[in-house]
C-alpha cells in the first residue's frame, strides 16, 4: 500500500517594522524641535591629568563623535546631590551623550566634592562643597587641552580651541556661572572673587543657584554652612548664556524665594541671554543627571529631557557659530509647544 504524503502550506505575514529610532520613543512633541543628524559616539575614561597641587589627580571623561575634526568643546560640571555616582565623571550621560552625538566634544571632570572620592568636602571649612577647586578644575582643563587632545590618537586634531562652552547642573551651575562672569565674596577673607575666563565663549546653566543678596535670598543653613552662596552674584555675568529652569523647582532648603531664584542668571545679568522655562520641571529638568535616576523620580520625563537636550544644543551651536540658524529654527518650532515650556531672550 502506497504511503500518503500530506503537504501543509503555512502563510507567514511579514511583520510590521519600526523605522530605525534615533531618539527615545516617548519624547512626544519634543521631536518637533529640529536637530542635526546624530552620529555614534565614543567615551574615553578615565583620562588622568597629574595635578601635584590637588589632593588627588584630576580624572576626566571625554566623549566625542566618531567623525569630524576641529569640533567645539563643552566643559560639563556635575552637581553635588545625594547620589553616589552621578556626581562624578560617570554621571550626566543623557546630556553629555546627546551633545557628543550631535557634534560636540564633552569633557567631564570629577570634582573634589564628589562622593565617589570620599573626601568629605562638605565639612571642609576652607572650601565648602569645593566651590573654588571646582572652578580651578575647569581652568586646569583649559590650560591642558593640548595634553588631553594628545593623550589618545583618536582625539588628535579634533579639538577646536577657539570654540569652548561651559555647562553645569545645580552646584555645577554655580561653577559654570563663575566661569561665565559671576562673582562672590570669599567668606574666608571677604575678598571679591572673579574667576571668569575669556576662553569660554558660551554657557548653559541648568537649575543653577541664583543670587545670594547678602544672605537675603538663601536660607540660614546656606549662610551658615555654605557662605559663598550668600554673596553669589550673577549680575556681572556677561558671557552669552542659556539659563534652564523648571517652574516647579522650589528649593526650600536653599533659598527663601520661589522657582525664580534659579532664573537670576537670565533676569539679573546683562544680555545676550536666553531663558528656557520648563512647565512642571523640577530640579532634575526631566533627568539630565542620569538615566532612571532615583534623585529625579518625581521629575523624570523623556519629553522634558529632550527639550533641554535639543534647545541647549541649538543655543550653543548658534552662539559658537553665529552663521548657524539652529537656535532660531529651534525657537520657532518651540513656540507651538507652550504646554511644555517657553523661551525668552534679551
Amino acid at each position: 500500500m502506497a504511503a500518503t504524503t500530506t503537504t501543509t502550506t503555512t502563510t507567514t505575514d511579514t511583520p510590521t517594522r519600526l523605522p530605525n529610532l534615533k531618539d527615545h520613543a516617548l519624547i512626544g512633541d519634543a521631536e518637533k524641535i529640529p536637530i542635526n543628524t546624530p552620529t555614534p559616539i565614543i567615551s574615553i575614561s578615565p583620562i588622568i591629568l597629574p595635578a601635584p597641587n590637588r589632593i588627588v589627580d584630576l580624572h576626566l571623561k571625554v566623549t566625542v563623535p566618531t567623525t569630524g575634526d576641529s569640533l567645539p568643546i563643552i566643559l560639563l560640571s556635575h552637581g553635588h546631590g545625594a547620589s553616589n555616582n552621578l556626581s562624578s565623571l560617570n554621571g550626566y550621560g543623557p546630556i553629555a551623550n546627546f551633545w557628543a552625538a550631535h557634534g560636540f566634544i564633552v569633557i567631564q571632570p570629577t570634582h573634589l566634592s564628589s562622593k565617589s572620592l570620599g573626601l568629605g568636602s562638605e565639612s571642609n571649612t576652607e572650601d565648602p562643597l569645593s566651590w573654588r577647586s571646582r572652578i580651578e578644575d575647569m581652568k586646569f582643563i583649559l590650560d591642558r587641552l593640548d595634553e588631553i587632545e594628545s593623550s589618545f590618537p583618536f582625539l588628535q586634531g579634533r579639538f577646536d580651541h577657539t570654540r569652548i562652552a561651559v555647562a553645569g547642573h545645580s552646584l555645577g551651575g554655580h561653577t559654570a556661572g563663575m566661569l561665565l562672569g559671576g562673582k562672590l565674596v570669599d567668606p574666608k577673607d571677604n575678598s571679591l572673587v572673579d574667576l571668569s575666563d575669556s576662553r569660554i565663549k558660551a554657557g548653559v546653566l541648568l537649575a543653577a543657584p541664583g543670587n545670594g543678596d547678602d544672605g537675603e535670598s538663601v536660607t540660614p543653613m546656606v549662610s551658615r554652612r555654605f557662605g559663598f552662596l550668600a554673596s553669589n552674584s550673577l549680575r556681572d555675568m556677561a558671557t552669552p548664556t542659556l539659563v534652564v529652569a523648571g517652574d516647579s523647582d522650589v528649593s526650600r532648603h536653599l533659598t527663601t524665594r520661589e522657582e525664580s531664584w534659579h532664573m537670576d542668571g537670565y533676569y539679573t545679568s546683562p544680555g545676550p541671554k536666553a531663558l528656557l522655562t520648563l512647565v512642571g520641571g523640577k530640579h532634575g529638568l526631566g533627568g539630565v543627571s542620569g538615566y532612571d535616576a532615583a534623585e529625579a523620580t518625581d521629575d523624570e520625563s523623556p519629553e522634558r529631557l529632550a527639550v533641554v537636550q535639543r534647545l541647549s544644543w541649538a543655543y550653543l551651536r548658534s552662539v559658537l557659530y553665529p552663521e548657524d540658524e539652529a537656535w532660531e529654527k529651534a525657537c520657532k518650532a518651540f513656540e507651538a509647544l507652550s504646554a511644555i515650556g517657553k523661551v525668552e531672550t534679551k
